[in-house]
């Protein structure tokens, strides 16, 4: 008898587990490795495949969960006081000299608080951990059944269910389905935490960090700056453009009429050499120009690359709020945002981040602010895309070499200046790192 109700009391919280696991796998396993499987001929994924697929079925399939779980918590509970309670109770009365309705009261007490432990440990915690690692495995084992769990619960599911989504109208809540999405910032942390367990290398957690943030970097972000624009005049001979073509490493060149402020179009240095084989000696570079796309400096990334694609064009004008030419952003600079500074055999290289002997960092004054805090280690809370506007925002004037500002955990040190711009600072971290605090 003993050992029937060992038995019966394990088969509980085996069940119980059971349908822990299948709630967790449920809600965690891709659709996309299970749509995988079917197609592979897998069965059990083919009939997991519509009930994960369809946010209704999900639903339906997450409630008959839950009512596994609590039948089998109470027919467990009931079970339990029914048996080993009874059996303890004269156990309490002659050990601990307990009255009747005492030793019952302790013996009830006692068949709860083991009962609930071995719940939380074997039917909690263990199926849930294994559902969230192995998701796939726990989805598939746990659906035949879930599957004939689905079947008798049906009526309970539909009434509960109703109910449910009843008292949710009654407060004013929109009801939502269990479905199988995540947010930007969720996705990141899922790559993050793939990064920690040694599924993605640094580089690839890099890339995929920042195809997440395209929507949030903007045009002025990105583009080359108004100072640092290569243009020409219109009104330009055509064998001085070829000359300034030439000492020019790009391939594409803006052509502007009386003002840079007044761009009108491009050059593609395609077209210059067609002339120079065999065009017409009277040609011109109004005669040449191919059209030109414009953004407003607001615009984001994911935006730039959708209407660079559109208008099949590598070259886009960014304008500012007032119709002036803001700067200049290329595919290249999109592409560099994505994977990282891509080169070309015909520019220089951009200047990087330098780690000095005596602790400081050497940071270009035209990184990206975003970047230059993920460098450090910290987080800034400005208006200034780059590391030069940051520094030049904390000083109130015009920079000048040797100036000093501190930002943060950092003391920011001007080094050169090129055009009235910061060309480069010296980063030095003034308060020291949390770890190194508490040591």
């Amino acid at each position: 008898m003993v050992l029937l109700t060992i038995f019966i009391v394990a088969a509980l919280i085996l069940i119980n587990a059971v349908y822990v696991g299948a709630e967790f796998a449920a809600v965690g396993v891709r659709r996309s490795r299970i749509r995988q499987l079917a197609a592979d001929g897998n069965p059990l994924a083919s009939w997991l495949l519509p009930l994960i697929d369809s946010p209704a079925a999900l639903d339906r399939y997450i409630a008959a969960c839950q009512i596994g779980i609590t039948l089998s918590s109470l027919v467990l509970g009931a079970y339990a006081q029914r048996t080993i309670a009874v059996w303890l109770a004269p156990l309490f009365v002659g050990v601990g000299g307990l009255q009747d309705v005492a030793a019952q009261s302790t013996a009830a007490a006692v068949v709860l608080l083991v009962l609930t432990i071995a719940q939380v440990i074997f039917a909690e915690l263990i199926p849930k951990s294994l559902a969230l690692q192995y998701p796939t495995q726990a989805a598939l084992y746990t659906l035949p059944p879930m599957l004939a769990s689905l079947w008798i619960y049906r009526p309970f599911i539909r009434w509960l269910n109703g109910t449910g989504l009843l008292v949710l109208r009654l407060l004013g809540s929109p009801s939502r389905t269990h479905r199988h999405i995540h947010s930007p910032e969720e996705i990141e942390l899922l790559i993050a935490e793939s990064r920690d367990g040694g599924l993605l290398e640094p580089d690839e957690h890099r890339r995929l960090q920042r195809a997440l943030r395209l929507n949030l970097r903007q045009a002025k972000q990105l583009m080359v700056p108004r100072r640092k624009i290569a243009a020409i005049d219109v009104e330009t001979p055509l064998h001085e453009v070829v000359t300034a073509v030439a000492q020019s490493p790009f391939s594409r060149l803006p052509v502007y009429r009386g003002s840079i402020d007044n761009i009108i179009g491009m050059l593609h240095t395609k077209d210059l050499v067609r002339w120079r084989v065999g065009g017409p000696p009277d040609a011109t570079v109004a005669g040449m120009l191919r059209p030109l796309a414009s953004v407003h400096e607001s615009v984001t990334a994911d935006r730039i690359l959708r209407e660079l694609r559109e208008r099949r064009s590598h070259l886009a004008l960014v304008v500012d709020e007032f119709g002036g030419t803001a700067g200049l952003l290329t595919l290249e600079d999109v592409l560099s945002e994505l994977l990282g500074d891509v080169g070309d055999e015909f520019k220089p290289s951009e200047p990087v981040a330098e780690a000095l002997a005596d602790g400081r960092m050497r940071i270009p004054g035209g990184m990206s602010v975003d970047d230059a805090a993920t460098l450090l280690k910290t987080s800034w809370e400005a208006e200034a895309t780059t590391v030069g506007g940051l520094v030049t925002a904390a000083l109130g004037h015009m920079p000048q070499p040797g100036d000093r500002a501190g930002i943060g955990d950092y003391e920011f040190e001007v080094e050169q200046i090129a055009d009235r711009a910061v060309e480069s600072v010296l980063a030095r971290r003034v308060v020291p790192e949390a770890s190194e605090a508490e040591d």
